[in-house]
């Protein structure tokens, strides 16, 4: 199964290079892989069948009890078979769908690969976490499927509304599942279901869970109140509407009810919270379904509608429920998925969606007009579709008091749904195919085989599989099977079913139905709409709008583009919280303090940063007070240097170096005075924010200090640093082992950050190659021709010979050292951080000496390949360490005897930390190609200089 999963997140990532190599064809390859699982899934079946449950998992965070678990039984099996199966057709009707070389296909079909991927591992994860990434994964692959014509802005406002509903629910249902879990003791979720089932007491917080999960669920089927995106989300190409919203995604919520039902239905407010929602949805969406004119949002409509109707039946908690929700699913997949890629071809061939401008095309594209009377006809509930087939059940499984004493007045509303359903897919069908007079025959293009080959398939399907349901209800009874029944006899799926009310029902509702559906009819009937004004949607951006409006507002309050009044309030709120807090919780008598210092040096090295940071309220030049606190930093190392700690200290001298190199390129377009004179009572003012700040800081410090009751587990490091890790550096060992998925997020703001200085100040798309230049020989009496530098910024007159002639003979050694401390951190003071940062200053070096050219003769590559290859290096040292055995980001050993060098050990975290290594000289020379060459650039156009180089813009 996870192999499975796994090539489909393969073919994804190679589905851009295929789609260039291949064009559209490349979906017939990638539409392989599904269908390698769909027949990999039927081989199963027997198995499945006979009460067997496959199952596979992998270790993810053995700490917490977390695997990345498989399973596969009959509520998964069926679920994962329209996935599948549904994912191939879909992937082959793209590559007639889109025409060749349409923008975006490549990162299109890899989305939609991915996706299906996603979703096949969202109905195998047996782990709630598990299910959660998953969950997630469907989302966020929709949002990039609905949102493919980002050039729209119906499309990127649909993908937008999506992302926030389904995400916020997916949020809100992990908030569930921790609950539930955190109950039950366990993250399985079949182990979930049963500790459930056999549950006497409900406790507050398993409510409160429950409903947070149905939350989820309601949010990802679309039922009131968060139906308004389907809709919307129609902006999107036909094929995702096919697969997304009528096949997968929205099923998603589906399926977590049924697979939680047998635990959970029983608990409140599970049934009535379900059942209002459902029918209130199922009823809207039909109305809305007849009033429209766009045949795509006929179906979407009919998509809420049904997804109503299946979740009451879902959230029944009852066997013939379950059966009935279940053969819902498959059929509506099916017809469904059908009824969209027709549109599609009808939109292709056609020129338009409007059922009011198409005519006749049933005479003129029998074979796609088949494929779609087909699929509305089992939407609507005519024999012998499995739409009728799962009708009848459906009307059975209320009169087999599916909600008790509720199940006859829900199965009076569940009838009035049918008819709105009969009368939308009349519609649907007089729409498309219908002649109209009056209407004017459109231009029609007859699609190829290949085109109207899956909704052929998928129409046909309908039909075969209601004539031969008895050969699909051992698979749906599989799982029906594991509800409680509540009526002496068992629903059975049957093709030609018993005289009786359920017919009588289903007859009636064809009847009135069809009548609705009439042209005349459904417009008189939904020519009024008192709730017209009042919309989910409407209220939604209502929402949105007044938190936008409340956020400015408070942005507005706190931000007034003063830094003193920011860091005031910032100052004044950790003040007032963690303040007070400390004062009124902590058991300050218990706080002792041992000693004040190792050394008397340390004491010497407080001194004078306090002395510095006491100068640099009173210096008046910018310069002078960036150096009075960058003095403090040093001090700072001083005293980390004399704790025994050389690797912290080595790093803050580095870091602070930096900072003062930032903060110097930017003081270079500010006044060199601090304009602002305070007065003595803006002064008291600031002293008394910063004395609370800093006896706070201190405070905590020795209140953490002393509530430590246990050993800390840093105690233990150094002396399992050489057989943990290979090393005897423990600092290091820490960042690129033991804590390496801490560096990993800390790399990744590293790269955040570099990329969000960069754009502050390139306000245009940065591309092209770093600025070099060939500068015209200058001749000077100490250096000839030439130059120490190659790309010296100055001229005759500017340029400073001293300062070239050290960079020419520091650089090279400050670039050794950085490899030396690169390589020798694992065992001694270094590391990856630590070499950057001093490669980082070398090339500050060679842009203070020789300018925005020289840096770029120094280093002629995008800051953003340094920064990009040392996160891929990063990253694939985790992956690595899989392929050899271990777990993620675990340091493997290879030693062996090598040719003249002898015997040679080497510990893979040396490649993680060359990552490292390589993404602080990237974010440095980002920060120097932004804040130093940029500047420079516009500094020379703004002054009128003109330059002899050619500049290519960085």
């Amino acid at each position: 199964m996870l192999v499975l999963v796994g090539a489909h997140a393969v073919a994804a990532l190679a589905a851009p290079g295929l789609v260039r190599v291949l064009g559209r064809r490349a979906f017939t390859v990638l539409a392989l892989v599904p269908a390698a699982a769909f027949v990999w899934i039927l081989a199963q079946l027997p198995a499945v069948l006979a009460g067997a449950t496959p199952t596979q998992e992998i270790p993810w965070i053995p700490a917490l009890g977390i695997d990345i678990a498989m399973r596969l039984d009959a509520l998964s099996a069926t679920f994962s078979l329209l996935v599948t199966g549904i994912g191939a057709l879909v992937l082959l009707y793209c590559t007639r769908y889109f025409v060749e070389g349409a923008r975006g296909l490549g990162r299109f079909a890899g989305v939609l690969t991915a996706f299906a991927g996603a979703m096949l591992a969202l109905v195998w994860s047996d782990d709630v976490f598990v299910l959660y990434v998953c969950w997630e994964l469907t989302t966020v692959f929709s949002f990039l499927l609905v949102g493919h014509d980002s050039h729209k802005r119906a499309s990127r406002a649909a993908a937008v509304q999506a992302l926030v509903v389904t995400a916020a629910g997916g949020l809100t249902m992990l908030v569930g599942l921790v609950v539930l879990s955190t109950a039950a003791g366990t993250t399985r979720l079949s182990a979930l279901v049963t500790y459930f089932m056999g549950a006497a007491a409900t406790p507050a917080a398993v409510t409160a869970g429950v409903v947070c999960v149905l939350v989820g669920a309601i949010t990802k089927s679309a039922l009131v109140p968060f139906h308004f995106w389907l809709p919307s989300a129609m902006a999107a190409p036909t094929p995702v509407s096919a697969y997304l919203h009528a096949a997968a995604m929205v099923k998603a919520g589906v399926y977590l009810v049924l697979r939680l039902a047998p635990g959970l239905a029983d608990i409140e407010p599970w049934r009535p919270l379900i059942a209002t929602l459902a029918i209130i949805t199922m009823l809207l969406g039909g109305v809305q379904a007849l009033r429209q004119h766009d045949l795509k949002l006929v179906l979407a409509y009919g998509t809420v509608s049904q997804l109503g109707f299946m979740l009451l039946l879902a959230g029944a908690g009852t066997r013939d429920g379950a059966l009935a929700a279940l053969g819902l699913v498959v059929g509506h997949a099916l017809f469904k998925a059908c009824l969209f890629l027709v549109v599609g071809v009808i939109d292709r061939r056609a020129g338009t969606r409007d059922l009011r401008e198409l005519s006749g095309l049933g005479r003129r594209a029998p074979v796609l007009a088949t494929a779609g009377i087909l699929a509305a006809s089992s939407m609507a509930g005519l024999p012998p579709l499995l739409g009728f087939v799962t009708k009848e059940a459906s009307f059975e499984a209320f009169l087999h008091e599916a909600y008790g004493s509720a199940a006859v007045p829900l199965l009076a509303l569940v009838v009035l749904g049918s008819v709105l359903t009969v009368g939308y897919s009349t519609r649907f069908v007089w729409g498309a195919f219908w002649r109209k007079p009056g209407v004017d025959a459109v231009t029609w293009q007859a699609p190829g085989p290949l085109f109207v080959a899956s909704p052929v398939v998928l129409g046909v399907g309908g039909l075969v599989a209601g004539l031969g349901v008895a050969s699909l209800a051992p698979l749906l009874e599989g799982y029906a099977d594991t509800l409680p029944a509540t009526y002496p006899v068992l629903l059975e799926l049957a093709v030609i079913p018993s005289v009786g009310v359920a017919l009588g029902l289903s007859v009636l509702a064809v009847a009135l139905g069809f009548v609705v559906g009439l042209p005349a009819v459904s417009a008189r009937l939904t020519a009024r709409h008192p709730l017209a004004g009042v919309r989910a949607e409407i209220a939604w951006r209502g929402v949105i709008h007044a938190l936008e409006n409340t956020s400015l507002r408070v942005t507005v309050m706190t931000q007034r583009g003063s830094l003193s009044w920011v860091l005031t309030t910032v100052f004044a709120v950790l003040v007032l919280g963690p303040g007070l807090a400390l004062l009124l919780s902590a058991d300050l008598g218990t706080v002792r303090v041992d000693r004040l210092a190792d050394s008397p040096f340390q004491v010497l090295a407080a001194v004078i940063g306090a002395a510095c940071a006491i100068v640099a309220t009173r210096v008046r030049r910018r310069l002078g007070a960036v150096l009075v606190v960058g003095g403090l930093g040093y001090a700072i190392a001083l005293i980390f240097a004399l704790a025994g700690a050389p690797d912290v200290a080595l790093t803050q001298a580095l870091v602070e170096t930096a900072t003062l190199v930032v903060v110097v390129l930017v003081l270079r377009t500010l006044p060199r005075d601090i304009a602002d004179r305070h007065t003595p009572r803006q002064r008291v003012r600031r002293l008394l924010v910063a004395v609370p700040v800093g006896l706070l800081m201190t405070g905590l410090g020795a209140v953490a200090l002393a509530a430590r009751q246990a050993p800390p587990v840093s105690a233990a490091y150094p002396a399992q640093a050489y057989d943990f890790g290979a090393g005897a550096n423990v600092v290091n060992v820490t960042l690129v082992d033991i804590r390496a998925w801490d560096t990993m997020g800390e790399l990744s703001v590293i790269v955040a950050a570099a990329t969000g200085v960069a754009s502050l100040v390139f306000l245009h798309r940065r591309s092209g190659a770093p600025p070099r230049s060939e500068p015209q020989p200058v001749v000077t009496p100490s250096t000839g021709a030439g130059g120490w530098l190659r790309a010296a910024r100055r001229g005759d007159g500017d340029r400073v010979l001293l300062l070239e002639v050290i960079t020419r003979l520091v650089f090279p050694t400050m670039m050794v050292v950085s490899l030396y401390f690169l390589f020798a951190g694992h065992n001694a003071p270094g590391g990856g951080f630590a070499g950057g940062l001093v490669a980082g200053l070398a090339l500050v070096v060679r842009y203070v000496a020789g300018g925005r050219y020289e840096l770029g003769e120094a280093v002629p590559v995008e800051a953003g390949v340094l920064l990009g290859l040392g996160l891929l290096l990063a990253g694939g040292t985790g992956v690595g360490a899989l392929l050899l055995g271990g777990e993620v980001l675990q340091t493997a050993v290879l030693e062996g005897d090598v040719p003249v060098l002898g015997d040679v050990k080497f510990v893979t975290s040396l490649i993680f930390d060359v990552g490292v290594y390589l993404i602080v000289i990237g974010l440095v020379l980002d920060i120097l190609r932004s804040l130093g060459a940029e500047l420079d650039r516009r500094r020379s156009v703004a002054t009128g200089e003109m330059s002899t180089r050619q500049e290519v813009p960085s």
